[in-house]
């Protein structure tokens, strides 16, 4: 029987599905569905009714300073979840992702993958839909063969963590609808230009809050100085993996506490606590000599790995203008 792929927008008409990686969920499809500016795909492939993989696709508006003033960009983490011996597995995502391209291409302008354990995943396949590759960098702490969350962040980061606690800053789980926003408020309005150029709207936020966290797919994390929320971090938990999703801290106006530091350390002991394998610091940049916030996750005591982000715009001449600069 052929194989079968089905297209989902809408959560209303989201089955039941098999699988435990967040990122190709129903929770995050709801999340992304219940956030103003952001659009949810899911494709699921079937053989004979039986669900054999899926792969959701996040499209988002960004703004930006030209006319038309805003584009539709689609992010997809990873290369789907399968559940199918790993001999057939790239076969069906070579299918998934012409489907998904079509699809996505009729609303956004580009597509990227990131995120990617197996970087040579289903390289013949992007090549065919005129995707291109970029060098980009990993991050990640093996946090099962360490006997303590400290033992291999560096002295200077240690001494940062004890100083912050020392002068009065608080970690927190959040557990109010209005911490969450105060978080989401932080994130926006802090200097984190060298950390990311793109934060949610609060609803993304709580959402996560009313539909992830009770099911410990995720944690939001605050950083308190005198009942004031100078920091903050949320984290994602999909199978033995903890990812670092957003993160950001008021570091000059409460450069004492350390409130940035603060956010990632809140979550990289508590992934250490409840027994996850790795913690991975997600977005740290392109395979730069010198990049902020990569050198800020490295010294958390984990290692860096060259992988490689896939990209696709509308354009096709576009791409094999790409495809000369990159390939």
């Amino acid at each position: 029987m052929a194989l079968k792929l089905t297209t989902y927008r809408k959560g209303s008409n989201l089955p039941e599905l098999p699988g435990e990686n967040i990122f190709h969920s129903n929770d995050l499809f709801k999340v992304y569905a219940e956030t103003a500016g952001y659009t949810p795909i899911l494709i699921v492939a079937s053989f004979d009714g039986v669900v054999t993989a899926k792969i959701l696709a996040g499209i988002r508006t960004k703004h930006i300073f030209l006319p038309p003033f805003f584009f539709h960009r689609c992010i997809i983490f990873g290369n789907g979840e399968y559940f199918i011996e790993e001999s057939k597995r790239e076969d069906i995502f070579g299918e998934m992702l012409n489907h998904l391209t079509k699809e996505i291409f009729r609303e956004s302008f580009m597509i990227e993958f990131r995120n990617l354990n197996n970087s040579l995943f289903g390289y013949k396949y992007f090549r065919e839909n005129d995707y291109f590759p970029i060098n980009w960098s990993r991050v990640r702490n093996s946090l099962h063969s360490q006997s303590r969350a400290d033992e291999r962040t560096s002295p200077s980061r240690n001494r940062q963590i004890k100083k912050g606690l020392k002068n009065g800053a608080v970690i927190e789980e959040v557990n109010t609808l209005n911490d969450v926003r105060a978080f989401a408020k932080l994130l926006h309005k802090v200097d984190n230009s060298f950390f990311r150029s793109h934060y949610p709207n609060t609803e993304f936020f709580e959402s996560v809050f009313k539909d992830m966290i009770d099911k410990q797919e995720a944690k939001l994390f605050i950083i308190r100085y005198k009942e004031k929320i100078i920091g903050g971090s949320l984290c994602f938990y999909s199978g033995k993996n903890a990812c670092l999703r957003f993160s950001g801290g008021m570091r000059k106006r409460y450069a004492m506490q350390y409130p940035g530091v603060l956010a990632a350390w809140a979550a990289l002991k508590d992934a250490f606590d409840r027994g996850y394998e790795h913690f991975e610091f997600m977005d740290v940049g392109l395979s730069f000599k010198h990049h902020g916030y990569r050198d800020f996750a490295l010294r958390f005591g984990g290692k860096q790995s060259s992988t490689r982000r896939w990209f696709c715009f509308r354009w096709k001449w576009l791409n094999k203008l790409c495809i000369k600069l990159y390939v």
